[in-house]
């Protein structure tokens, strides 16, 4: 099995169909998403709308919740909370109600999928600490933890009881050990790298890798720019921060 992970659209148009393009060409034969759709992009509605056509199974993320009413925004920055007041408008009850029945967290024989950290997952914990990492090491059914939240990739694996970070974003799977991984976000990269990233996990191969792609970057901000969203939320697309 060919999967594409994908993580933190963000109501990024452009940038998720560079992404599923680009996935297109690597021959995925199943995609995931690691939570939070929308919030953010000026394209709530046509993302949202593209993940439920392919089906998609995806987790909540906070904003994902906070725009169904599932969570209080009341402790986001002020661009996220008007972010999240402005999605509310452009969606259909329907799809608010959709939001809010999202799961926080997906299993399957080959891999487990939450937005955070396995540990309350409703929290919406950034992974920032290796102390974090091993509290979701230890709730891990699986070998394989797929996250986003913090929109920057990285891969942590678990070795004989220690927790390290890969030194790269392309690795070969250990017998015997367990990894978290991050996807890094499609729609909103905060690594200092403004190209959309994406995930690449085969199976058979036991690989995985972090890709990124360019896309048109001018017209997503235009597009919030055009919408009336805070003008930060354009200018951060340019510098992947």
């Amino acid at each position: 099995m060919r999967y594409g992970i994908l993580s933190d659209i963000h109501g990024n148009l452009e940038a998720l169909q560079a992404v599923l393009t680009a996935c297109q060409k690597n021959m995925i034969e199943q995609f995931l998403h690691a939570g939070d759709i929308v919030g953010y992009g000026a394209n709530p509605k046509e993302c949202l709308e593209i993940v439920r056509k392919l089906g998609i199974p995806t987790v909540a993320g906070n904003h994902d919740w906070a725009v169904s009413g599932q969570l209080d925004p009341m402790f986001f920055n002020p661009m996220a909370k008007e972010a999240v007041y402005w999605t509310q408008k452009q969606l259909s009850a329907e799809e608010i109600d959709f939001l809010s029945h999202l799961e926080l967290v997906y299993r399957n024989d080959d891999l487990i999928l939450t937005h955070g950290t396995l540990s309350e997952p409703q929290r919406f914990h950034y992974m920032k600490y290796f102390s974090q990492a091993d509290e979701t090491f230890d709730l891990m059914d699986r070998d394989l933890c797929f996250i986003g939240h913090t929109h920057s990739p990285q891969i942590i694996m678990k070795q004989s009881g220690k927790s390290l970070p890969s030194e790269t974003l392309n690795i070969q799977i250990k017998e015997g050990c367990q990894y978290i991984i991050n996807a890094g976000s499609v729609g909103q990269p905060r690594d200092g790298e403004p190209m959309a990233a994406y995930c690449l996990y085969d199976t058979e191969l036991r690989s995985i890798e972090i890709k990124r792609v360019v896309y048109d970057i001018k017209l997503a901000q235009k597009k919030i720019l055009d919408a009336g969203l805070p003008a930060s939320l354009a200018y951060r697309l340019s510098v992947g921060h």
